[in-house]
Parts: structure tokens; C-alpha cells; sequence
């Protein structure tokens, strides 16, 4: 099918992202599909179906429905459930259509999801968000590798996307996610973990004035508030990536020593969100405290408590 706009478009996952690629396709009257494994538990379906039925989007009861009728197909969960995604869309996936995996997975985990779909008769691109989401939403820089990434590449332009070719070779996209993503998730991590120490020593004015001389260009208080706000709210999902990060550097040859310690504090404040330190998750008031210091304010208060 030639034109993008007429092609019935998959979403397996419809968490953030999911809904996100959903509205904005929607928009341009795409038929798009969805599903997601929450769909199948009563405590988080209802918030799902509800902005399925909002948008227009028809929702699949399970993987292998999805893919049976999806043109192009968008694999956008967790980072450790990409090849499990691609496995259960085997057997449901159309010959010819495309697969775009958007996961956060290791070179070694795209290319082994790309045999699962290649072999029954899909197309797998793999694709590598270069950063946050939700700014962008649609028009997120996208990478784009393997064989058919220069044939998906215009299609995915048309609908909106802001997708360039990578390489021909699966792996190479992934690559340069992976290992900004040891700066940018460390960075988050090092963040909390020091202003939340300078916070209980009263030193954090100090700190942030030094940091100010050395990298003027970066706004400080609204960098660590912002860096909170996300780990605490995507910290799970975060923690896994990182997971997918460490094994980006295994693979190179390299012990992760920064990597898996970021993933140890991004699991670690998701824990804490899990437990309602910061508010119900849900609700507009959850991690969205304007200033770092009251998220660090209450951090400090549990780790004195136990």
C-alpha cells in the first residue's frame, strides 16, 4: 500500500508512548489498533479503554490480533519484553508489513527480534528515540536500521514522523541510543543522588552555584526538577532500559559498572513512587512538584524512617 495514511497501524503498547503516536496519528484519520497486556488486567484497563475509546482506536485481545491487522506494526513497550513482543506478533504478522521495534533494547536483543519477524515474512526496522517524547511527540528525532530502514524511512516521514536511515545493518541504531543513554540516564541518576545528599548536608546552593560556573549553559534547578519529575513518574521503565544499556556495554566488551548502577537508583526511586511517596500515581498531582527540593525533601524523610 502505497500511501501511509491508508494503512491500518498496530500499537503494541499503549502506555505513554502508545497514546502519544496514537492521538497524533488519529489526527490525520490513520486507523489505528492497540494493544497492551494491561488491557487484560481490570486495574488498568479502564484508563486504556477509556482513551482508546476518546481517540478512536480499536482495541486487539492480543498480540497475534494486532498484527493480523496491522499494515505496519509499532512495538513500543518495555525494553525487556522486545523480543517476547516480537515472538507473540509472529504469529499474526501479515507478509510484507513492517515492524518498527521503538524499544530501548540492546544491539544483540534488536537483531535477535528481527529474526522472529523477518523469518515470518515481516519487515523488521529497528528504531532508536534520540530523545524524550513527549516535547516532540510525533516528530521525535528517530534512527532507523536494518535492510528495509530507506523504504520505511519516507512512509514514516509522510505520517509525521522525523525518521533518517541509520545504516542497512541492524544494530548500528541501537547502538548510538544505548550509549547516550549511559550519559543521559546516568546523568538523571547522578543528579537525584547528589542534590538529594547536598539537600540533607544544606549544602545544595553551593553545589548547583559550582555547577552553574562550570557548565553555564545548563539551567540547573530546572534540569534536577525536570530529571526528578521523570524518574520518578518512568523510573520502572527507565531502570529496565539501563538494564538494556549495561548489556549494550557487556556486549562491547566492557564491564557496565556506570550503567548498572544506574539502574540500581532508577529502580530504586520507582520502588519509592510504587510505595506512594510522591502522591497516587494518576492523579495531576503525582511528580509534579515545580521544585527538586520537595521531591528530595521527602526521599530524605523515608531513608531516615528506616
Amino acid at each position: 500500500m502505497a500511501d501511509p495514511k491508508q494503512w491500518h497501524i498496530g500499537l503494541v503498547g499503549y502506555g505513554e508512548v502508545g497514546r502519544i503516536l496514537a492521538e497524533d496519528l488519529r489526527k490525520q484519520g490513520v486507523t489505528v489498533s492497540a494493544y497492551d497486556l494491561k488491557l487484560d488486567a481490570p486495574t488498568t484497563a479502564a484508563a486504556l479503554v477509556a482513551h482508546a475509546r476518546a481517540h478512536g482506536v480499536a482495541l486487539a485481545a492480543s498480540h497475534a490480533e494486532l498484527a493480523a491487522r496491522a499494515d505496519f506494526i509499532v512495538s513500543a513497550v518495555t525494553a525487556s519484553q522486545a523480543v517476547p513482543v516480537a515472538q507473540a506478533c509472529v504469529a499474526g504478522v501479515r507478509a510484507g508489513a513492517f515492524f518498527l521495534d521503538f524499544n530501548s533494547a540492546s544491539p544483540g536483543a534488536k537483531q535477535r527480534a528481527a529474526a522472529l519477524i523477518d523469518a515470518a515474512g515481516g519487515r523488521y526496522v529497528e528504531g532508536a528515540v534520540m530523545t524524550s517524547i513527549p516535547p516532540y511527540r510525533i516528530r521525535v528525532p528517530l534512527l532507523l536500521g536494518g535492510p528495509s530502514a530507506a523504504e520505511l524511512a519516507p512512509l514514516l516521514n509522510a505520517l509525521g514522523f522525523d525518521a533518517q536511515v541509520s545504516s542497512d545493518q541492524l544494530g548500528v541504531a541501537s547502538a548510538t541510543k544505548m550509549c547516550r543513554s549511559v550519559m543521559i540516564k546516568g546523568l538523571e541518576a547522578m543528579v537525584i543522588e547528589s542534590f538529594t545528599a547536598a539537600r540533607h548536608y544544606g549544602v545544595e546552593d553551593a553545589v548547583i552555584a559550582s555547577l552553574r560556573e562550570t557548565f553555564p549553559g545548563i539551567d540547573w534547578e530546572k534540569q534536577a526538577a525536570y530529571f526528578f519529575q521523570r524518574v520518578i513518574e518512568h523510573g520502572r521503565r527507565r531502570s529496565e532500559e539501563v538494564r538494556e544499556v549495561a548489556e549494550t556495554v557487556r556486549e562491547a566488551g566492557l564491564a557496565p559498572w556506570s550503567a548498572g548502577g544506574t539502574a540500581e537508583r532508577q529502580a530504586w526511586v520507582a520502588d519509592l513512587a510504587d510505595a506512594g511517596l510522591f502522591g497516587a500515581r494518576g492523579t495531576p498531582e503525582f511528580a509534579r512538584s515545580p521544585d527538586w527540593r520537595t521531591e528530595a525533601d521527602r526521599i530524605l524523610a523515608q531513608v531516615n524512617k528506616d
